[in-house]
């Protein structure tokens, strides 16, 4: 019995002290709560007073200009990536330099501005130091995140784009298809000389996947640039969506010279027949058919040609106009808003400023005159084997930079023999073109999957 009231009382005991102790850290660790006066008093404690000068100096140190003049060993980017004193400093001021540039383009020469604008703009607040603007979480980040990253983007893009196409041209002369095709060996041919450039000069590094990613630049399409880098070749998507819009603006001043190079005034002149009418039932079985096609032999094309199908099948319907009208206007509008600024993003100066940036410049135009000159080619060779006359001209628009380069194509045609009108031909190859890069973006998919 003595034993049991002897555990008892250090069971008591031991409780007790535990709660002492616990109470007395509570107590240390949450003091009374401080009166007003208390609270001013420590204020006052801690305040250390500052000069004129002093609160002026402390404001220059939160300023862009200061980030820019004194840049700082081993600062890290959002995506914790090492960012050189250089791309902090004078690499910020060159890339502001660019974005003028661009701005340029866009406003004064009206080079592909509905997005040169926007990406140029995304560039602009991607640079602005201290502000962090490109991190995941902040407005540039959300976007690239919510559509570039996922390539979701670029395949509204292409519905709106499908919602304006129009598929006559090219049923009503099935064979300018191949002109489409043909002009598709820029793509194909870039990327070989790309791996090529990396393997035997040093000059750059690019993998294959990137030589992938670089090559799509020779279709001139630039949904599918932005689509084929994203899933490719991430951290070159800024150089290559800025050089993919550039050459689709730049297309009346790179195309002509190479067209007339090859080919001669006679064939230049050439007028072609008035092609059929294209019944109604057509247009609307042709999205259907090239996406069973796409299913059955190229399923990696699905997002890109399903998206393009279904936009040109509402259209071609009649039934949803308003669906139609909005794919056509609104939703292609803002998507590309959000497109330019995700692109934008990229546009950093310690991702731009880099030497494989001039490798996909100078790839990428290789890349674009290469497919313009296999199109003008196959074209020759079609105008010789065909019983009826085809002007070499409107193979130069089977890359797919709608409708720019089939305006060029009739363009020149008129200058050879004013009146000769070869928009409607061109445009046959033109879209064919669209078909075909995407075609192509699917195949390198495949290969790299």
């Amino acid at each position: 019995m003595k034993i049991k009231h002897l555990l008892l009382s250090l069971l008591f005991a031991f409780a007790f002290l535990s709660n002492t102790a616990t109470a007395s850290e509570h107590g240390a660790a949450s003091a009374a709560p401080m009166t007003q006066e208390e609270l001013i008093a420590a204020e006052k404690a801690n305040y250390h007073p500052k000069s004129v000068t002093e609160l002026i100096v402390s404001f220059f140190h939160t300023t862009g200009m200061d980030a820019i003049i004194n840049p700082v060993e081993g600062m890290k980017n959002a995506h914790g990536q090492e960012i050189s004193t250089f791309a902090q400093s004078w690499g910020r001021v060159i890339m502001f330099i660019i974005i003028f540039i661009l701005f340029y383009l866009a406003i004064g020469k009206g080079f592909e501005p509905l997005l040169l604008l926007p990406i140029a703009f995304g560039g602009l607040l991607a640079n602005i130091p201290i502000a962090d603007m490109a991190a995941p979480g902040h407005m540039l980040g959300i976007i690239y995140s919510m559509g570039i990253q996922n390539e979701f983007f670029p395949l509204l893009i292409f519905m709106g784009v499908g919602a304006m196409t129009d598929f006559g041209p090219l049923l009503s002369n099935p064979k300018t298809a191949l002109l489409g095709g043909a002009a598709q060996f820029g793509i194909f041919g870039s990327l070989v000389g790309a791996a090529a450039l990396s393997q035997y000069t040093g000059m750059v590094d690019f993998t294959l996947q990137q030589s992938a990613a670089i090559s799509i630049i020779g279709g001139a399409d630039g949904p599918t640039s932005i689509f084929i880098a994203s899933a490719l070749a991430p951290e070159l998507l800024g150089a290559i969506a800025v050089a993919a819009y550039s050459y689709m603006a730049l297309v009346p001043v790179i195309q002509p010279p190479i067209m007339k190079a090859l080919t001669t005034l006679e064939e230049r002149q050439i007028v072609m027949k008035t092609t059929r009418k294209v019944h109604r039932m057509e247009k609307l079985i042709f999205p259907l058919v090239v996406i069973m096609m796409i299913a059955l032999i190229l399923p990696d094309a699905a997002p890109l040609m399903g998206s393009f199908a279904f936009g040109n099948f509402a259209k071609e319907s009649g039934v949803v106009d308003r669906l139609s009208n909005e794919m056509q206007n609104s939703l292609i509008n803002i998507v590309t808003i959000f497109l330019g600024f995700g692109v934008g993003m990229t546009l950093q100066a310690d991702k731009f400023l880099v030497a494989e940036t001039l490798g996909i410049m100078v790839i990428g135009l290789l890349a674009f005159s290469a497919g313009t000159a296999a199109g003008v080619l196959m074209a020759k060779l079609m105008n010789k084997m065909s019983k009826e006359p085809i002007n070499p001209l409107i193979g130069a628009a089977g890359v797919s930079a709608v409708p720019m380069a089939a305006r060029v194509a009739s363009k020149v045609g008129s200058e050879a023999k004013p009146g000769n009108i070869l928009l409607m031909h061109a445009m046959g190859p033109n879209v064919a073109g669209v078909i075909g890069s995407a075609v192509a973006a699917g195949v390198l998919l495949s290969i790299f999957k």
